[in-house]
């Protein structure tokens, strides 16, 4: 993943929600996204309890668990995605799920079907030093942690500190989904983050919708992740692999 960001700018992370909109589209789905030049990867975890997520997210979730997607059925899929795909893929879900399944033992078969990194919300830093750093560190899996407007910049470098994969800059203190246009005080806090020097690539999200906002926040950022538009443009259609490629053309136009 750091060759990634050493070597590429304007770098597009796509996120998806694994099951949805139906159980088996995740494959067609991701192998869809990396032929069509997504560079990185974002899997969801449908969870019953999604904090940081937005109505079309929560939305795919529960369409998601409805039809059957479990933990064990994601690691399936992305060892059937490995088969064919190279670029880093990132699971993205909370905690309880890590717990449920057993933290050590989803850490491991992580590793085992290609699983490059992960973004947990709502894990605190303190316990994920404590209990997970090392083993993470042994197996060569990433732990990207979220900051927010409201983050302090002796917060952020702490942050950036324990950060192995990227830092994911949230562009406003909100759900996902729920902005359609960067504001001017937006892009003030893009400006103090890059003034802080990191020692992680950053990508920015919430918010980045469509080619306009995805180019703006490269301005300011390594790239940039898109997530509740896409699952809203996998709404209603009746071919996954048609849409995925018109939506990732559409923000590379």
């Amino acid at each position: 993943m750091k060759q990634l960001f050493n070597t590429k700018k304007n770098i597009l992370n796509i996120y998806l929600t694994a099951g949805y909109p139906k159980l088996e589209d995740t494959v067609k789905i991701v192998k869809t996204l990396a032929s069509n030049g997504v560079d990185m990867i974002e899997i969801g975890m449908p969870f019953s309890d999604p904090l940081a997520d937005g109505p079309t997210i929560q939305n795919s979730s529960t369409v998601a668990i409805n039809n059957g997607i479990t933990i064990r059925k994601i690691f399936e899929q992305i060892a059937q995605i490995r088969q064919t795909v190279k670029i880093p893929i990132v699971m993205m879900g909370y905690y309880n799920q890590v717990l449920q399944y057993g933290a050590n033992a989803f850490f491991e078969r992580a590793k085992v079907v290609g699983v490059n990194g992960f973004i947990i919300p709502d894990l605190p830093l303190q316990i994920f030093q404590e209990k997970h750093q090392k083993q993470l560190e042994q197996l060569d899996l990433t732990m990207t942690f979220l900051i927010t407007p409201q983050t302090s910049d002796a917060r952020i470098k702490q942050i950036d500190a324990l950060s192995t994969g990227f830092l994911y800059v949230v562009s406003s203190f909100a759900t996902t989904g729920s902005k359609s246009a960067l504001k001017q005080e937006q892009i003030k806090y893009f400006e103090r983050i890059k003034a802080l020097d990191l020692k992680n690539a950053t990508l920015i999200g919430f918010g980045i919708s469509n080619k306009a906002t995805f180019d703006t926040a490269c301005a300011y950022a390594n790239g940039a992740i898109i997530g509740s538009a896409f699952i809203k443009a996998l709404e209603n259609t009746n071919d996954v692999k048609e849409t995925t490629a018109r939506f990732v053309k559409g923000i590379r136009a």
